[in-house]
Formats: C-alpha cells, structure tokens, sequence
C-alpha cells in the first residue's frame, strides 16, 4: 500500500529530517508536473497546466505545514488541493478574461465615438462701421464668442460702443466657465466609462453564472440597476452645453435672463424672416 503513496513516503522521510522541506516541496512539485493526467485539469494542454502549477506552487509549502492525518493519506490531500485549486485558478483566469475583454471593449467604443470638430475662427474679419442695434448684436456675439478670433472681437467693439478691453474681459469669464463646463463634462465621460465597463463585467459573469442559481439572480439585478444608471448619466451628460448658456450671458451682462431671451429671439425672427423671402426669391427666379 505504502509503494501507491510516493508523496507520504516523501512527507514520513521530511518528518524523519532525511530531507528538508525545500527538497520536499520540489519533489512535490515535480510529481504533480509529472503526473499530468492524474490530476484531470480542465481541458488544458501542458503549457496551461504548467501556468497553473507556478501559481499553485506557493500553496506546496502552507500544504506541509497544515496537513494532518485524520486518515486520509498525504497523497488524498495534496490531490484534493490540486484539484480544488485548478478550479480557484480557472474562475480567477476567467474573471481576469472579463474584466480584460470589457477593458478592450469600452476602449474601443470609447475610440469610436465621435470627437468634436475643430472650432472654425474667422481669420480674415470684415471692417464694422455700426449696427443697427448693438445690444442685439452683443448678445448673440458673446453667445457664439468660442467661434470669433480675437482680432475679430478687436474689430466690432467700436461698431458696438464698447471698450475692447471690457469686452475682451466677457469673453474671458465665459471662456473661464467653458473651461469649468468641460472639467465637469471630463468627469463625468470618465464616469460613464467605468460604469459602462461595469455593466459589461456583470454581464460576463451573468453569462457564466448556473441558470436559476443564488449568483445568476443576483449578477442579474445588479445589471438591471448598473444598467439604469449608466443611463441616467447618459442622460445628464447629454443635457451638459458647454457653450454660453443665456443665464451665464445675462450675468455677464448684468441684465435679466428674460431680456437675453427676448433679444435672441427676435435675432432668430429676423433670421428666419429673411430665410423664408430668400426661397421666395429663389422660387421666382
């Protein structure tokens, strides 16, 4: 019987001081590496089966010290570990795989989007003699001012009768809470991203989780609530502008949001007024 056990013979020969536990955990090692088809590994040629013995390995050493004969032979026990181990190691291999697909794929969705054109500046800007109605024209200038050069700004503020400096120091505050705007708008992408990666984790491990088990039920509310998340900060950031807002132009202004309002909506009027007799024009040509 003893000859069907080489692991206690080699565990009674430690215990007698004929070998030291470093010899030891080598031969251990060894005739676990040998003994390939004993341990039944899941489905792994040698080369996985090699990957996992150099993460067992360590386990050798807390196996000597911890085992006890409580009737089953040494052998059983460093079976047993071997066995139980190779499944610890296969769902930590799994979820490294997850958690690494999921990475690579909201990388590459994230490459994928959309990224914002180059802002157009006016280079060459026309010379202003005066407006027909400067505060109009204030209004919709600092509305669009992250599309005006600075030489252009240089140019209209004497057709608007406003000192370029002060005007200078408008655009700069809003310039100032764009930067604020876009900061907030950063975090939150980042954000979305790990939520987004979350929800594709949950759902790997939805995947791989026994139908009708404690697990399954539990990874499938927590993807139905990552996922409700995730689109509630869909959401907000879709309703984050970074352009000037009309509250943020009043303010600067030192007027009431209503009478920014009224002023852009009769700029918009006159647009749409002279738009709509163009195509009448067009039409009758």
């Amino acid at each position: 019987m003893k000859d069907n056990l080489p692991l206690t013979k080699l565990l009674n020969r430690y215990a007698l001081g004929l070998i030291s536990k470093k010899d030891l955990e080598g031969y251990i090692f060894k005739f676990i590496l040998d003994n390939y088809q004993q341990f039944h590994p899941y489905g792994w040629d040698k080369e996985d089966y090699m990957d996992y013995l150099c993460w067992f390995y360590p386990r050798i050493s807390r196996a000597i010290e911890n085992y006890q004969d409580t009737g089953a032979s040494f052998d059983a026990y460093i079976n047993s570990l071997v066995r139980w181990g190779s499944k610890e190691y296969r769902a930590r291999e799994t979820e490294h795989h997850v958690a690494e697909y999921a990475c690579w794929k909201a990388k590459a969705l994230d490459d994928a989007a959309c990224h914002e054109e180059e802002d157009v500046y006016i280079e060459k800007s026309p010379v202003f003699d005066s407006v027909s109605n400067p505060r109009q024209v204030l209004v919709l200038l600092l509305k669009s001012y992250h599309y005006m050069s600075s030489d252009f700004l240089d140019r209209i503020s004497p057709a608007l009768n406003i000192d370029k400096e002060k005007l200078g120091q408008m655009v700069e505050e809003l310039r100032k809470l764009r930067l604020q705007r876009e900061e907030e708008i950063r975090e939150l992408q980042e954000r979305i991203h790990g939520q987004f990666y979350r929800c594709i984790v949950i759902e790997k491990k939805l995947k791989l989780a026994p139908p009708n088990s404690a697990r399954h039920e539990k990874m499938k509310c927590c993807l139905v609530r990552g996922r409700k998340r995730l689109e509630s900060m869909r959401k907000r950031l879709a309703g984050m502008k970074i352009g000037a807002s009309n509250r943020q132009v009043a303010q600067i202004l030192e007027s009431a949001k209503g009478t920014i309002d009224a002023h852009l909506y009769t700029v918009k009027a006159k647009g749409e007024k002279y738009g709509d007799e163009g195509e009448v024009e067009d039409t009758e040509q």
